[in-house]
């Protein structure tokens, strides 16, 4: 099984940074979606690149969560989720549950949708662009079901690898043929301000700072984690470099996508936006430079739909593992070759193909309804959790610098969530 063959393999401790980073670009690679890309763009449309800095400290609120789950993982053995149940009870497994199961059918058809979309722009072979969507949204959930199903943990990295590499390429060599100006985005990114544009501009820069990276996900980077046989306190340096490459990937892809946005003019919403914008790019950049943006494009979308298959089904087999679980028995990692993790990962291919006879942007916006939810509570508990001494030990504490942004995530997000934004 997945876990036995990470086990057996060394984890990568070499001074390399190739040998340390893996897990990070996963989760880089699944945060960053159609709606990721989508927001990018039109926040640079309506406000310039003045706020491409928003970009840089949405990712740090990023980092500074998921690094606080690390912490805590490499602290105690278990993940965030086992470690809950262990100290509050079973209880936290049935309040999260619902969540999860409401958040894969939203998640899964925003994927599909998506992934449908952009593959009709790049082979539109229907006359009907909703019939486009359906077909290749169901053909690419159903790809993403295969590969995830016969190749496993390490057929899933080196895919995403690749996926991770033509969108990184395409996308900035697209932002660097509509360079805007060195000086310009230099300011965009070290001089912090907010364009009023009629009073939306801090609307705007909100929604940017939010969309950016992944939500319930990152609760998955843990479980990479142990396919990587990191889950030694020792390897907390090499999961930091890790991290902050992954979020770093994650913010140029962001900070691409607003100097893109600004140069060209865009209008409409979620993935369907992006392809207008790639027709738009014809007049300047000519039909190479469309079809280098759409394939950076497919990309994003699918990179993100095939993490999502392969991560989410972590976090049902391990709620059905504490489950059954007898009082103090120890945690054993999830097989992702048993029948809870392979059911899940079925179940979440399938149902939310449903979703694709739905409006996108109804999907898209529940999805990110029910992602902005989440995120406060996880800020919340790593703040807990990691705040006692007594559970993860001096070493792992959180600091007062971390404590504070800390509870400027959960304060945010919070407020983020409450607004709607």
């Amino acid at each position: 099984m997945a876990e036995t063959e990470a086990r057996a393999r060394p984890a990568a401790r070499g001074s390399s940074l190739w040998l340390m980073i893996g897990p990070g670009l996963l989760l880089a690679a699944t945060g960053v979606g159609g709606g990721d890309l989508a927001t990018g763009s039109i926040v640079g449309s309506v406000l310039g690149t003045a706020v491409l800095w928003a970009v840089l400290v949405g990712a740090l609120l990023k980092f500074v969560v998921t690094e606080g789950l690390t912490r805590w993982q490499l602290a105690t053995g278990e993940t965030l989720l086992e470690g809950a149940v262990s100290r509050i009870g079973p209880i936290v497994v049935w309040l999260f549950l619902p969540y999860l199961l409401l958040w894969s059918f939203f998640v899964g058809s925003a994927q599909m949708s998506a992934t449908g979309v952009t593959l009709h722009a790049i082979a539109p072979v229907f006359d009907d662009a909703r019939h486009g969507k359906i077909f290749f949204g169901v053909a690419s959930g159903l790809v993403g079901l295969a590969l995830v199903w016969l190749g496993g943990y390490r057929l899933f990295e080196r895919i995403m690898r690749v996926c991770i590499a033509v969108m990184f390429v395409t996308v900035v060599m697209t932002a660097v043929f509509l360079w805007p100006g060195t000086l310009e985005v230099l300011e965009g990114i070290f001089v912090p301000r907010i364009p009023d544009f009629g009073g939306e501009g801090l609307t705007w820069t909100v929604a940017l700072i939010g969309g950016v990276g992944g939500t319930l996900t990152v609760l998955c980077y843990g479980y990479w984690l142990r396919e990587e046989g990191r889950t030694r306190p020792e390897d907390l340096r090499v999961c930091r470099i890790d991290l902050g490459t992954g979020y770093l990937m994650t913010a140029l892809f962001g900070m691409a996508m607003v100097v893109v946005g600004s140069t060209i003019e865009v209008q409409g919403e979620g993935t369907a936006l992006l392809v207008t914008l790639s027709d738009r790019l014809v007049e300047v950049l000519g039909p190479t430079g469309k079809w280098l943006f759409l394939v950076g494009t497919f990309g994003a979308v699918f990179s993100s739909l095939l993490g999502v298959w392969q991560s989410v089904p972590y976090l049902f087999a391990d709620c059905w593992g504490l489950l059954r679980r007898k009082s103090g028995a120890a945690v054993t990692a999830v097989d992702t070759r048993a029948l809870p993790y392979r059911a899940y990962l079925v179940v979440l291919a399938i149902v939310p193909m449903l979703g694709l006879f739905a409006s996108f942007r109804e999907i898209q916006k529940i999805y990110a309804v029910t992602g902005a939810v989440f995120f406060p509570l996880l800020a919340l508990a790593v703040l807990v959790f990691n705040g006692r001494a007594a559970w993860v030990g001096e070493r792992f504490r959180n600091r007062p610098l971390t404590v504070a942004a800390l509870a400027g995530v959960l304060v945010f997000f919070t407020w983020l969530g409450i607004a709607g934004i």
